[in-house]
Order: structure tokens, then C-alpha cells, then sequence
């Protein structure tokens, strides 16, 4: 069997063995002729903001109390040129973590405002929702927030829509949803009277006492009408046979104990300050500050005036609170379904989406849900620093649900059964990367002579066309980085990829191991069995880092023993890239700079553990972040780990990856990578931040002559190619393409079994 991958040169490229002239990377050619290509370039295409600032709008900026920098304020002035003179429905703010992105959106709400622009809805991760908040009341005078995150966002919804046709009182209305309550629908149940006949019970209508009739015009029962998974109306007055499921209003003892068990999750708050917070002042009132206003609740005083806490007390609740949520009304009504049945279109003038990339999944109710809302409003704000992990339907979806004039204007349009996969696979043809994969057989099909079969399969490969660029990202797309704002606003920022040497023993075992699996995956590639590519794949990269433990490699379905290796360090022993972890931490101990430790195996391999016994053996203070600490607690907790004095943290990226401000932690060291492009750039710059006042350094280790070495270096073409849709010029203009590879895990397995 021959795997044949056929990959179509580019027009205008030489085919393989063949070179016309001296080859001049991307970089060069535009250093050499970028003037004349750039003054074409805007006779052709007019920019939408040419770097003349609008006074008007710079007014506006300047007012707020926290005025944005001059870079943030050239992206407020180009989206608003983007949004409110080219009158496009959506724009996108494509910025480096660590830029100011919220800063950025809250002042472009704030030129809106001043342009008639009145209400602002804001999607956000859970655990940012509060963080929103602040930052809207610090930085906007007067500004009125909702945040429509509990249990009571229902009622405040239902408050909205009564003040609709009331007249603005020129302050800035901003609503906040958390991402966990984006989706359609509403918990309902059927509602019927009782009527009585001979022979039973039949299901009749509470308003005009019809009896409730099915398509045949037969009676329902009313034990089959209660059964009913759809809503209906009464066929005589239309009225409908169906109501919302309202959870009941908490009262008396349970209103006390919830209040109770929300204190409790403030630090600093015990049984004991509790039950004396609710004798001395309510469960009533404390549960309307700490459902609605916090500030007040922080700042709370006793009869005589005098502040309940102290100003440690009050900085360390108004850190945690700032990422709480604490809700006592009704719910059930999925908020985003009420503002598309309740509320009338434009009823929110802008909708800024945080974390817009994370949206961007074919199936995902809050991808639909977003949306929904986008739709709904009159202009779309998207923000996000990793637009694209590297596949062009990576930005489909994101682009369909937030530029859909656009889109359906290019012919990508759902199917007559409303699927928008052919429009997806046509917009992947278009613009992306497509592999073409023959596969050659011998076969028996014939009598008297032997023949050869041919099969062809389609596979998507990263990379997003230069065309798919200019007419979907570049006209709508802001660009912002770090480097960008200035040597004045962020320290230096340097990475390094340390190439650690295994033991002899450990590179004995791990060669053994690789021969016994790479054989293994082999012959069932030869089988078209794909079914060990994960397992073999995994535990090559996750061995060297493990092999403090017994390592049993299983056939996923038959449980076969593929391969075993025992143990070869002791609990006592370090291996070799934790001991190049103790001399980074050692060296950055003694300048003053508190580490960073990411680690992915923190599941049952648990590095995270053995990594924390190794490094408080070798006298560092350790703390270790794990999924168990609740999202919206995670920056009080490490802000608590601060105080205490710890030297390093250690945790998986995933849990720091998004919203997180680690400015304490100025190194930050890379045990493994994973696989996913958005969590290692987004983990990459915790530290980056504004407000850093050390240089950062980014080190990545991996083990010399390993799967880890490999799996790196694809994690980089991945990431020039996500770069490329994020303002940067790769060397080689094919490398926007990376067409020697499809996803990480594939290319390595080509690479193992060469």
C-alpha cells in the first residue's frame, strides 16, 4: 500500500526540481519594495482609517477616567471608523493578550455613546463577568451595569423591557451575560383543566374550556396531554396550553441558610462572622447588596457608623467578589431566548463579544446563541487575541454569525434541509487547505491477471489563503500587539526553547519503548486501523516526563499489553528536566522573579504532585492550582498564594488561559505544550501584561531526541499559521499554508512511521 499526498503548486510557483532566479523570502521583498506596493495598495483599497484621529471622538476618550493609551486609542478611532462611518455591521479587534482588549471595547462603547449609541451588551467568560463590571465603573462616570448572570437575570430583563419607551438619561447602560447562560430555549410544562366524561379524564383549555384536539381531531386525554414534549395552543381561542417552570421564592429559614452559605465563600468570613452579619443586619437586606451591589455590601456600616470591615478585609472581598456572582430571584427563562422573543431588534446597540474565538464550533449552543444575539443588535464588536488555530473553518462559523450579509453576499448559504456543512467544506475549498490522499492497493479483481485498486480521501490541512484574508479578515479586522504599545508601557519579553539531554538509562528505554509501538501503529496503519494512533502518540510524548512510574501501554478495544516499561526514578530522585527546573528556579529565586510552572499531565499521571515534592525538596515555597478551585475563586486564590509568600506556581494551562492577570509570576517555563494552539498563545502572555513592570521570559523545555522535540516544532508551523491571520508576515509566504502537515497528531505519526 502507497499513501501518495498530492498537493497542487500555487499558480506561479516552480514545480518541484525546478528554480527560476534568486528565491527572496517574504520578509525581504517587502522590506525591499514595501513603499511602492503599500502606496498602490491604498489607491486600490482606500483604508478605512488613515491615521487622522476624529477630535470629536478623542474628546470622548480623553473624558473617561481612565483614558486609553495612544496605540488603544488609534484602535478605538480605526472600529469606530469602521463601525459608524463605513456602517459595516461588525468589526473585530484582533489584540495580543495582555493589550487592553476590554479597555479598548469600553471606549469604543463610549464613542458610540456620544454618536446616539445607548445600550451596550457585553458577552463574557463566567469568571469575567464581574471583572467587566469593575472595569466599565472604573473607567465610564456614571455608567449603569446589569449584570445578567444568576438566578434573577429574568427579572432584570422584564425591567429593561418595561423602561424601553422611557427617554435616556445620557448615562451608559451596559448589560453583562455571562457565557454559561448563552443558550435558547426555557424550562416549560404542559397546562390543561380537568375535564370529565364517561370513561376518563380528557386535557381542555384553563381560558375557554375547549377540549384540547389532536391533528385528527380526536380529544387528548389529559394524562397524554400532560405527556406532551411540544407546546400548543388551544385550537378555539389560540391561547397557549403551556407555562414556565418558576423556581419558588426563597423564604423564611431557606432564604437565611443561602444567605449564609454566600458569605461563607467570602475569605475572610466564617460561621461564626456570618450568623453575625444576619443577626445584625438582615438576610433581607444583605441578600439585596450582595445581589446587586457589592460596593455597599464592602463598605457596610453598623449603628454607630463605623466601617464591619477592615481595609484588609475589604481589599481582599472586593478581589474575590469582583469574579462572584450571588443571585436570589427566578430564573428558568434562558436570557438569550428572551431578548430574541421578548425584546424588539436594535434593542442593544452594540454587542461586544469577549473571547470571540471561543464561539467559532459548528454545533455549539453558544456559538448559536451568539449568534442570535448579533442578529439582534445593531452593530457587533468581536474581541479576541487568537482569531484562528490554523484550519480556515476555524473563522467559518465566526464570520457566518457575526458578518452574515457578507457571507450569504459569496454564495456560502444553508442547504435546503438548513445545514451549513457544504457551505462550510465550500468556504474550506475556497480559502483553506484541502489534502487529496491516494491510496494504491494490490488487489485480486481480476480472473487472470492481478490489478491495483485506488482510493481517494479528502482531508482539511492548516492554512487560510491570502485571498480568504483580504476579503474576510483585513476589512473588518483591527490588529494590536504587545510590542506595539511601547518599551514605555511593557517590559521586554523573550522566549527560549531549552533542549534537555535524557539519561542514558532513561534514553535506553524510551528508544525500546518507541521501536515496540512505532511497530505496532505500523502494522495497524497497514490495516487502515487508526484506532492506536492516539494512544501510541501520547504516551511517546507523556513517557519521558512520567517515568517516575510504571508505564503499561493497552490496545484500546482488544486490551492487548502493547508495550511495558517499569519505573526508573524514585520518589527522592529528580530526572533531567526537573533538575533544569530547579537551576531555572534557583536563578530566578535570587533575582527577585517568582516562577510560573505549566504542566499537562495533571490527571492520573499527575506531574503536578511529583513536580511540587521536587521542587519543595529543593527548598522553594510551592503552590499548585487545581481544577478544583472554582473558576470565578482562581484569582483570589493565587492572589492569596502571593501574600503567603510562595516562590512558584504550578498548573495546567487550561485554567489560567483566558482573563487571568499573573503579573507576580514574570518567568513562566513550559514543562509540555499540549496540542492546542489558543491555550499555549493565550497561556504564553499571563505575565505580558500592562501593569508589568519585569522583563518576561517564556522557557519551553523538551527532551533532545524525542517525540517532545517534534511535537514542538509543529506547534510552531501551527502557530505561524495562526499568526498570519493576527497582522504578521511569515518568512515564507507558503508558510501561511503548512502544507506538510494536516494536524499535529498526524504529522507526527508520518513522522514515526517514515
Amino acid at each position: 500500500m502507497n499513501d501518495i499526498t498530492q498537493l497542487p503548486a500555487p499558480a506561479g510557483m516552480a514545480q518541484s526540481g525546478e528554480v527560476f532566479g534568486p528565491q527572496v523570502d517574504l520578509n525581504a521583498f517587502v522590506e525591499e519594495f514595501g513603499d511602492g506596493l503599500l502606496a498602490s495598495l491604498n489607491r486600490s483599497h482606500p483604508p478605512v482609517y488613515d491615521g487622522e484621529a476624529n477630535p470629536r471622538r478623542q474628546a470622548v476618550m480623553a473624558s473617561l477616567k481612565r483614558a486609553p493609551f495612544p496605540e488603544q486609542a488609534e484602535v478605538v478611532q480605526a472600529i469606530s471608523a469602521l463601525l459608524l462611518d463605513r456602517h459595516e455591521p461588525a468589526g473585530i479587534i484582533n489584540a495580543e493578550m495582555g493589550t487592553g482588549k476590554t479597555m479598548m471595547a469600553i471606549a469604543t462603547a463610549a464613542v458610540c455613546h456620544g454618536e446616539g449609541y445607548r445600550r451596550f451588551l457585553v458577552i463574557a467568560p463566567p469568571h469575567l463577568v464581574y471583572k467587566w463590571r469593575r472595569e466599565i465603573l472604573e473607567t465610564v462616570d456614571q455608567a449603569r451595569v446589569w449584570v445578567l448572570n444568576g438566578p434573577d437575570t429574568l427579572v432584570k430583563l422584564l425591567k429593561l423591557r418595561e423602561a424601553l419607551g422611557q427617554p435616556s438619561d445620557g448615562r451608559l447602560e451596559f448589560f453583562i451575560l455571562g457565557r454559561v447562560r448563552m443558550r435558547m430555549g426555557f424550562h416549560w410544562r404542559p397546562v390543561a383543566a380537568r375535564k370529565r366524561v364517561p370513561g376518563g379524564e380528557l386535557a381542555a383549555c384553563p381560558q375557554c374550556g375547549g377540549t384540547v384536539i389532536d391533528s385528527d381531531n380526536e380529544a387528548v386525554s389529559l394524562s397524554q396531554f400532560l405527556r406532551e414534549e411540544r407546546r400548543h395552543k388551544c385550537r378555539h381561542c389560540h391561547s397557549p396550553l403551556w407555562t414556565l417552570m418558576r423556581p419558588q421564592r426563597e423564604t423564611g429559614s431557606l432564604q437565611r441558610d443561602l444567605v449564609l452559605k454566600a458569605l461563607r465563600k467570602l475569605p475572610t468570613i466564617g460561621k461564626v462572622s456570618s450568623e453575625r452579619l444576619v443577626q445584625q443586619f438582615g438576610e433581607e437586606f444583605l441578600a439585596t447588596l450582595l445581589g446587586d451591589n457589592i460596593h455597599e455590601f464592602i463598605n457596610l456600616m453598623d449603628e454607630n457608623g463605623e466601617l464591619v470591615f477592615s481595609d484588609r478585609q475589604a481589599a481582599r472581598m472586593e478581589r474575590a467578589m469582583a469574579t462572584m456572582e450571588f443571585g436570589f430571584g427566578e430564573g428558568g427563562y434562558q436570557p438569550t431566548e428572551f431578548i430574541k422573543r421578548q425584546l424588539p431588534d436594535h434593542t442593544f446597540d452594540l454587542l461586544i463579544v469577549d473571547e470571540g474565538h471561543e464561539y467559532k464550533n459548528a454545533g455549539s449552543a453558544q456559538g448559536q446563541a451568539m449568534g442570535v444575539l448579533a442578529a439582534k443588535a445593531r452593530k457587533s464588536l468581536l474581541l479576541t487575541g487568537t482569531l484562528m488555530g490554523g484550519y480556515a473553518d476555524d473563522l467559518f462559523y465566526l464570520l457566518f454569525r457575526i458578518l452574515t450579509p457578507k457571507m450569504l453576499e459569496d454564495g456560502y448559504r444553508p442547504n435546503g434541509r438548513g445545514s451549513m456543512g457544504p457551505a462550510a467544506m465550500s468556504f474550506l475549498r475556497d480559502h483553506g487547505v484541502l489534502k487529496d490522499i491516494y491510496t494504491e492497493r494490490d488487489g485480486d479483481s481480476h480472473k487472470t491477471a492481478r490489478g491495483k485498486k485506488l482510493s481517494v480521501r479528502t482531508v482539511k490541512a492548516p492554512g487560510f489563503g491570502p485571498k480568504g484574508i483580504m476579503r474576510y479578515v483585513l476589512p473588518f479586522t483591527v490588529f494590536l500587539k504587545l510590542k506595539d504599545i511601547g518599551g514605555n508601557v511593557l517590559p521586554p519579553y523573550d522566549e527560549d526553547f531549552i533542549e534537555v539531554p535524557m539519561d542514558d538509562e532513561q534514553t535506553f528505554a524510551y528508544r525500546r519503548l518507541e521501536g515496540q509501538l512505532t511497530a505496532e501503529l505500523r502494522q495497524a496503519l497497514a490495516r487502515k486501523d487508526t484506532t492506536l494512533l492516539g494512544v501510541v502518540l501520547n504516551a511517546l510524548l507523556a513517557w519521558p516526563d512520567c517515568c517516575f512510574r510504571p508505564e503499561t501501554v493497552k490496545h484500546p478495544r482488544s486490551g492487548s499489553l502493547l508495550a511495558f516499561v517499569k519505573s526508573l526514578y524514585g520518589e527522592q530522585q529528580p530526572m533531567p528536566k526537573e533538575r533544569e527546573l530547579v537551576d531555572i528556579c534557583r536563578r530566578e529565586k535570587a533575582e527577585g522573579r517568582k516562577v510560573l510552572v505549566y504542566t499537562t499531565y495533571t490527571g492520573k499521571r499527575d506531574t503536578s504532585s511529583r513536580l511540587k515534592a521536587v521542587l519543595t525538596q529543593a527548598g522553594f515555597k510551592v503552590a499548585v492550582l487545581r481544577s478544583s478551585v472554582e473558576t470565578q475563586r482562581r484569582e483570589d486564590w493565587i492572589a492569596d498564594q502571593v501574600d503567603r509568600g510562595v516562590d512558584l506556581l504550578i498548573t495546567n494551562p487550561d485554567l489560567v488561559k483566558t482573563g487571568l492577570d499573573l503579573l507576580d509570576f514574570p518567568t513562566i517555563v513550559f514543562m509540555q505544550t499540549g496540542w492546542n494552539v489558543y491555550t499555549l498563545q493565550q497561556a504564553a502572555r499571563r505575565s505580558w501584561r500592562i501593569g508589568q513592570r519585569q522583563s518576561v521570559k517564556v522557557l519551553y523545555l523538551g527532551y533532545a531526541g524525542s517525540s517532545q522535540i517534534a511535537c514542538l516544532s509543529l506547534m510552531a508551523k501551527k502557530i505561524a499559521v495562526a499568526q498570519s491571520t493576527s497582522g504578521d508576515v511569515p518568512e515564507s509566504g507558503l508558510d501561511a499554508l503548512n502544507t506538510d502537515g494536516d494536524s499535529v497528531e498526524m504529522a507526527l505519526a508520518r513522522q514515526l512511521v517514515a
